[in-house]
């Protein structure tokens, strides 16, 4: 069992309980869920990707290069950051990291696919469905996760799931990218690290 080095200051190490999916099983993921993606809205014509920062970010990227692939244009690209929609902005984050929300384009009358690496409890998206609210109306809003933990807090359901993983609330589950933006691993871990 490894130990992953923490990505966030004061973050404690993850120690490594199993591996849920590697670099290929990953990648076999997003190109399932992209041609989902595009044969449930009938295209890609009035869709847009808005990753959450930041693991969801590095996901969206990676579906629009997919769809491209497949439609040829690639999806309008955003990125919303959730920090001061969270309800524990204050409990949990003493002094929260607050990237930009860049949406680049009209969100009305657009069907924006909302991109997220782990689901679970789903208080993160909630935040974000908040954050998009003040930005605009869009048509609809769907749900993309790499993968479901499941131990939902509240009525949120992903309509595209790349693996679903029963887990504890003592465990951690981390998507690991690479320097290149792809996913190295999928890991379910315990904080703190060895002991």
């Amino acid at each position: 069992m490894g130990t992953d080095t923490p990505t966030r200051p004061g973050a404690r190490p993850l120690e490594v309980v199993r591996t849920l999916a590697d670099a290929a099983g990953a990648a076999r993921m997003l190109r399932r869920m992209a041609s989902e993606i595009v044969e449930r809205n009938h295209g890609a014509g009035d869709i847009a990707l808005v990753g959450i920062r930041t693991g969801g970010l590095v996901l969206a990227e990676r579906l629009r290069e997919l769809i491209a692939a497949v439609e040829g244009d690639p999806p309008p690209l955003g990125a919303v950051d959730i920090s001061l929609y969270r309800d524990d902005v204050f409990r949990g984050l003493p002094r929260p990291v607050i990237g930009p929300t860049e949406l680049p384009f009209e969100l009305s009358g657009v069907r924006v696919v909302l991109v997220d690496d782990v689901l679970y409890t789903g208080r993160t998206v909630r935040a974000a469905l908040d954050a998009l609210m003040d930005y605009g109306r869009p048509r609809a809003v769907q749900l993309a996760v790499l993968i479901d933990r499941g131990l939902r807090e509240l009525p949120i359901r992903a309509d595209y799931v790349g693996m679903s993983a029963e887990t504890a609330h003592t465990e951690v589950v981390k998507v690991r990218f690479d320097d290149a933006g792809q996913v190295d691993d999928v890991v379910l871990g315990r904080p703190g690290g060895a002991s």
